[in-house]
Formats: C-alpha cells, sequence, structure tokens
C-alpha cells in the first residue's frame, strides 16, 4: 500500500507487513508485538481508572472519567486530581521504566535473571564487558551495599530508619505531582534512547563480534544501554522506591506474549506499567486505608514468578544435555555440526518458553 502527498514536499510512503518505508526513514515492526502493547496499554489504563475509584471515597469508573473531563460529583475533583490521580500516573510511569529497564539488562547479561540492582559496568571491566562479569561483581557489589545499608540503619533514629525502610520496600503513598514530573521526565528523555539503540541490542546478543562485523560498536553501544537503563532505573526509585521484581518479570512475560525474538523493550516497558499499576489496585482493595507499600504485593507476586521460572527451566527438555554439547563443541572449537568453526562460550541459562522460542533464541549459533 501506498500514499501520495501532493506540494512541493511530495513524499512517498510504503506501508506492508511489518514495514513502513518513506524516502529518509525505514521503519521495521511485527504487528503481533504492537498489537500486544496496545493490549497492554488498554489494560493498564483500566487499572488507573479502577484505581482512582477505589477507596473511602468510592467513584464509578464512569464517574472517574466524567470527573477528568471536568464534569464529576461534587467533591470528586480534590480526591481525583490531587490525591489519587498522581498516584495512579506514577504507578504507571515507574513501571514502564522498570520494565524496559529490565529488557535492556537481561538482553545485555544474556540472563533472564539480568535486573538493573546486579549491573556494575566500571568495577566488571577488564579488556571489554561481559554478560557473566557484570552479573558476578553486581551481586557482589550489592552484597557490600546491602550491608552498607543495614550499617545506616542500626544508626539512625528509629523515626528515619522506619520511613527509609517503608521507602526501600517500594511505596506509592503518599505521591504527588512532583513525583509525576520526576517519572515523566526520565522517561521523555531516556526511552528514545533505548527504542534507537533497540536494535543494537539485537546485534549484541550474538557476540560481540558479530555485532562489530555488522557495524556495531560493542563498547559504546553496551555504555550507552546501560547508561539508559541505569538512568530509568535511578527515575524510578527516585519516584517510588525499589519495587522489586519488576525488572526481572515484566521482559519475560512480554517475550512471551509477543513471542518475538529480541529484547522487546517496548512491550517490556508496558507489561511493567500493567504489573505495578495492578499492584497498586491490589494494595487498595485488600488493605483500604492502611496502605500495604506496593512493593509487597510485587514481592510476593515475584515468589511465584521465580517458582514458575525454574519450574519452566526444568521443564525445558534437554536443556542441560544441550548446554553440555554448546561447551563440548566450544571446546573442540567447532559448533555442534562439526563445521569447524570456532564459537564463542554461550550462556547456560536457558529461557523458559516453547521450543519455536528456544530455537528462535540460539538459531545463530547451535541447533536445538
Amino acid at each position: 500500500m501506498s500514499l501520495l502527498q501532493d506540494g512541493p514536499a511530495r513524499a512517498r510512503v510504503q506501508v506492508r507487513r511489518g514495514l513502513l518505508r518513506t524516502r529518509r526513514w525505514l521503519l521495521r515492526y511485527d504487528t503481533r508485538a504492537l498489537l500486544v502493547c496496545a493490549l497492554l496499554g488498554a489494560l493498564t489504563v483500566c487499572a488507573m481508572v479502577s484505581a482512582i475509584g477505589t477507596g473511602t471515597y468510592a467513584l464509578s469508573p464512569p464517574e472517574v472519567l466524567s470527573t477528568l473531563t471536568g464534569d464529576g460529583p461534587p467533591g470528586a475533583g480534590f480526591v481525583v486530581f490531587d490525591l489519587r490521580l498522581p498516584q495512579a500516573l506514577v504507578a504507571a510511569l515507574v513501571g514502564f521504566g522498570l520494565g524496559m529497564a529490565g529488557a535492556v539488562f537481561q538482553s545485555l547479561t544474556r540472563n533472564p535473571l539480568g535486573c538493573p540492582d546486579v549491573i556494575v559496568y566500571l568495577l566488571a571491566w577488564k579488556r571489554g564487558v561481559h554478560g557473566y562479569r557484570l552479573v558476578l561483581v553486581g551481586i557482589g557489589a550489592s552484597s557490600v551495599l546491602g550491608a552498607a545499608t543495614g550499617f545506616l540503619y542500626l544508626r539512625a533514629d528509629i523515626g528515619k530508619a522506619a520511613q527509609a525502610a517503608a521507602w526501600t520496600v517500594g511505596s506509592l503513598n503518599a505521591r504527588d505531582w512532583s513525583d509525576v514530573r520526576v517519572a515523566a521526565l526520565g522517561l521523555v528523555v531516556l526511552v528514545p534512547v533505548v527504542l534507537v539503540y533497540g536494535r543494537r541490542l539485537t546485534m549484541l546478543e550474538m557476540g560481540d563480534d558479530t555485532a562489530a562485523a555488522l557495524g556495531v560498536p560493542p563498547e559504546r553501544s553496551r555504555l550507552v544501554l546501560l547508561g539508559a537503563g541505569t538512568g530509568l532505573t535511578a527515575m524510578a526509585v527516585a519516584a517510588a522506591g525499589p519495587v522489586p521484581f519488576v525488572a526481572m518479570a515484566a521482559p519475560q512475560l512480554a517475550r512471551r506474549m509477543t513471542r518475538a525474538a529480541g529484547p522487546n523493550v517496548l512491550s517490556a516497558g508496558w507489561m511493567g506499567a500493567l504489573l505495578v499499576t495492578a499492584a497498586d489496585l491490589v494494595t487498595q482493595r485488600v488493605t483500604g486505608s492502611a496502605r500495604l507499600p506496593v512493593g509487597v504485593v510485587t514481592g510476593v507476586a515475584g515468589g511465584v514468578y521465580l517458582a514458575w521460572l525454574c519450574a519452566a527451566s526444568v521443564g525445558n527438555r534437554g536443556c542441560d544435555g544441550q548446554a553440555d554439547r554448546r561447551g563440548a563443541a566450544h571446546l573442540r572449537g567447532t559448533t555442534s555440526c562439526g563445521a569447524g568453526i570456532p564459537t564463542p562460550p554461550l550462556p547456560a541459562v536457558c529461557f523458559p518458553g516453547s521450543e519455536r522460542d528456544r530455537r528462535r533464541a540460539h538459531r545463530h549459533h547451535l541447533p536445538e
């Protein structure tokens, strides 16, 4: 399909399945991934409307929508615009940032357990940075910083320590428009960077040598992506505290829905927004006025997610055997097909998913 525009700036636009082309730029897209993003966005909006209407001063969804358009019940304007809408917006923005950051880190580390709180770039530098080194150094740094945090708790005043403890769990209570501005500003600045470098993430998953051969500078691209992912995480923590497990679970759940290869950064962002917004709605429905921190709900859900991840990993047929064959093939300097082509060692982590997903994840290295 093509669209012609008249006038001096006449341009030709061609739209095909998975491709949008003009004279100056080319955009590739996955139809299923776009539909998944639209579905997740719609569900996030529905959860936001329900959360805004939940509380001591209850509002139905039509009343919430009418209040947002300036024609709500008496007194609803203050409740919606000053108390509940900022909290709902912070939940969606924080979840979007955490989900996108998690997709970046999991792609760079090639590990489904990779998340922003185990990444330390400079300490892991040794003639370049690789996924395993990033994860191991990050775990060590996280343990040291956790011990320092515990020491500060012991030395602090009990009231301030209690406030800090609530914040470290991740909470949306008493959020206002200043928190919305912080989260929105971070997304406006950093999301375009991640989207522009998203294709480079797919190439980096093939290995540094392959990415360099395709014209992608590995270290510079990795540094930009790590900076953007860290910035998104810092934005989320500044607005709501370190909400746990969202950055870990959102990319994997989004991948299961899109069934698309690659990091799926946009769908992971929308999945994170839905997770945090739904967790906020659950805290309001379950606890009423005595609001639990939203991190408690995501922590419980994260435990269920980890159990599912372990079960799915154990259920992957031949996972350990495939990892052993890949290691043996690397020692021989050949692929498992015996082609005599040296191959880099591959991560032993098997992503949970269907047989089709596993074949797609390893099609550039070894056959399943």
